[in-house]
């Protein structure tokens, strides 16, 4: 299979299976969340479910307090920074908008390049960081099964191969650009399936935590 002819088949065939299982996926999952149901209370309600839920999606979305960022400073900054520099590495790169354009029929604005760059290198210095703690912390490292790095390895694939690929280093300009491409359609496949799925199911989580503890009077 030549260079072409490698592209040509992550753009066409890959891509339309990754897409396939990626929506299948995280449609069976949330399905199946939404089947497991919730038994009607028969108990009077103390507060409001609907603002309390809103209310915890928030306040989790903010800074912890700053006993608990001391106790967690590294987690806590390491997750802000390589989470923020992959969303604006995802959705505010230009050619990646105009690949969502495609998909959906409309785009935004982008970020210039080199901000975009910087994002995806800090990212991929944060996740590094983030394996290396991973690795010397013996709480971590007892804790951390083959699932915690394979999403480690998919989630900073995509990052390191389309560096790779925008600075053309290390190989062929089609080469990187396919190897980029399939990098992501490996983590479109294996997201619905490992704990990347939070991305969904992460506001559903904290809506409903929010809500069951407004439901009885309580803050949450």
């Amino acid at each position: 299979m030549t260079e072409i002819e490698f592209l040509a088949w992550v753009r066409g065939p890959a891509f339309e299976i990754a897409i396939v299982i990626f929506v299948g996926g995280i449609i069976i999952r949330l399905v199946e969340i939404l089947m497991l149901g919730r038994k009607k209370s028969l108990a009077e309600p103390k507060g409001s479910e609907m603002a309390s839920g809103l209310r915890t999606v928030g306040t989790r979305m903010l800074p912890p307090d700053m006993e608990t960022f001391r106790r967690s400073t590294f987690t806590i900054v390491a997750g802000y920074v390589f989470h923020l520099g992959l969303f604006v590495t995802i959705f505010l790169f230009a050619p990646h908008i105009l690949l969502f354009k495609d998909l959906v029929g409309f785009g935004w604005p982008a970020l210039p390049t080199q901000i975009v760059d910087a994002f995806a290198v800090v990212s991929i210095i944060a996740l590094l960081a983030v394996l290396l703690n991973r690795l010397t912390n013996p709480v971590r490292r007892f804790l951390s099964g083959p699932q915690d790095y394979l999403v480690w390895f998919v989630t900073i694939a995509p990052l390191v191969t389309g560096y790779l690929a925008f600075h053309r280093i290390g190989g062929p300009p089609i080469f990187l650009l396919a190897l980029h491409i399939l990098s992501v359609e490996l983590l479109m496949v294996v997201f619905p399936f490992t704990r990347l799925m939070h991305a969904f199911t992460l506001f559903m989580a904290r809506w409903y935590t929010g809500a069951v503890s407004g439901f009885r009077g309580v803050e949450s």
